[in-house]
């Protein structure tokens, strides 16, 4: 926690980093100077990030501010719900359990897979014809 009693995590999924700072406060979520309602267009999004206030039963007592960059809309939210949960447990250890146990602490390591050359694309061959 800084002086000015914010906690501060990163949070990553894909190629997205998101920086997240929570305080207390009334429970708006700022992601790059947009109102997170404003920044996600997706419902599913918008829910995706909402996820680990919701499940510490947090979501109307933190201020919420982010930076993100990298990979697409739906890297992002993923990266900004890592940075939240991160920043819960460093704000209030307590939570730790709960979002251990929704899986919010989990870093998603799924990422696209390289290509190979003589492939198409990572895995599909190209066309074959028998004649």
């Amino acid at each position: 926690m800084d002086d000015l009693g914010r906690s501060y995590a990163t949070g990553k999924r894909k190629t997205a980093v998101a920086r997240v700072w929570i305080k207390p406060g009334s429970g708006k979520i700022t992601v790059n100077k947009k109102e997170y309602t404003e920044y996600f267009g997706r419902p599913v999004l918008q829910m995706v990030l909402r996820q680990p206030l919701e499940a510490a039963e947090r979501l109307d007592q933190f201020d919420v501010y982010c930076t993100v960059k990298g990979s697409g809309p739906s890297g992002q939210a993923g990266a900004i719900r890592h940075g939240i949960s991160r920043a819960l447990t460093y704000y209030e250890p307590g939570l730790r359990s709960v979002l251990k146990k929704g899986g919010f602490l989990t870093r998603d390591s799924r990422a696209v897979e390289r290509k190979k050359y003589g492939k198409a694309k990572a895995r599909r061959s190209f066309q074959f014809s028998k004649r």
